[in-house]
């Protein structure tokens, strides 16, 4: 006879297991990093820009309406925060909570499936007690990855973990680890990975990690916090809209979350493009290069695995499983879409 075919769950959604607060920056030398900080300030600035989009060929092939177009002024209000001169380093503080109860939907409107989804996850944790996830997540974190362009040029990049309630201390070099792979362990790295495995997988109910984590860039060199989305470009808006919290710069919690899930090395292209990790997204996606590197049509992306899986057919190969839990821990809305 048959086996019955389980329906899927049209309405399912998970909860995010890491949840990480905003990041708050501040500005301090390299040699007081530890006993003295300032919240640094935003500044607005108005500048002249000139033009420097693409022309339609009637102006760039006219030399007297080119030059009549880039005479036109760029004026421009914009958000700008910096080190002052008497500083030299960024210091960004943040917390990070990792729950527990990946295998458990908020939403699950199929209880059959639910059951599956449950064993799934069950199954996964008895098999490997999300060792490698929390190795990339602990690597990401040692790495500060989560600064992303102030990391770049940086002389020196430290990282502070302090485990809550324990009073554990972990400190990293940040250079000591790739953000191309997960290749590197130590003692500290391997520490604070069996920490958030022990959340993810129910040992314990939570964890509490405060993160604070300084990079040398220079004095008074431009910072870069978060960038506000702008869907309202009339006359007389700035033209950049930083993120701040009663005046002072920080960076939004999505953002600082999308670097420590940029974990993705599974990926059919990996490798091959020089793209390097991805975030654990539904299909792969990477919004800044317009692509979707996990493509339903090659049978990689999160639905076609986690559909067959939750229902049944496990993966062959261990590394998709590795990835079907990293959108679980992500957490979001996997239901079917109302939209055609």
């Amino acid at each position: 006879m048959a086996n019955k075919k389980i329906a899927l769950a049209s309405v399912l959604a998970f909860e995010k297991k890491l949840v990480p607060s905003d990041g708050f920056l501040y500005g301090t030398s390299w040699e007081k990093r530890q006993t003295e900080e300032e919240p640094i300030a935003l500044i607005e600035k108005s500048v002249r820009g000139t033009i420097s989009n693409r022309l339609k060929a009637a102006v760039k092939n006219d030399p007297m309406k080119l030059n009549a177009e880039v005479e036109k002024a760029n004026l421009q209000t914009v958000d700008s925060a910096s080190l002052k001169l008497d500083q030299d380093t960024l210091k960004l503080r943040f917390t990070l909570k990792v729950l527990s109860g990946v295998q458990h939907p908020s939403v699950c409107n199929e209880e059959e499936h639910g059951r599956g989804i449950s064993k799934m996850v069950e199954d996964y944790i008895e098999e490997s007690g999300f060792s490698e996830l929390a190795h990339r997540y602990a690597t990401n974190i040692a790495s500060g990855r989560f600064f992303w362009r102030n990391r770049v040029g940086a002389e020196k990049v430290e990282v502070i973990v302090r485990v809550k309630p324990s009073g554990e201390t972990m400190a990293f070099d940040g250079y000591d680890y790739s953000l191309k792979n997960f290749d590197k362990h130590s003692p500290d790295l391997d520490q604070l990975s069996a920490r958030i495995a022990d959340a993810l997988c129910g040992r314990i109910s939570y964890l509490l990690l405060e993160i604070e984590a300084c990079v040398l860039m220079g004095h008074g060199q431009e910072v870069y916090p978060s960038e506000e989305l702008i869907l309202d470009k009339g006359n007389g808006k700035k033209s950049k809209v930083l993120y701040q919290v009663n005046g002072m710069v920080a960076m939004h919690s999505q953002k600082i979350g999308n670097a420590l899930r940029t974990i993705d090395t599974w990926y059919p292209e990996y490798g091959v493009s020089g793209l390097g990790p991805i975030a654990a997204e539904p299909y792969g996606a990477v919004t800044t290069l317009g692509k979707a590197f996990r493509s339903p049509k090659e049978k990689v992306d999160f639905y076609t695995l986690f559909d067959n899986w939750s229902t049944g057919t496990a993966p062959e190969n261990e590394t998709d499983k590795d990835y079907v839990m990293a959108v679980l821990v992500r957490g979001g809305v996997f239901g079917a879409s109302g939209k055609e």
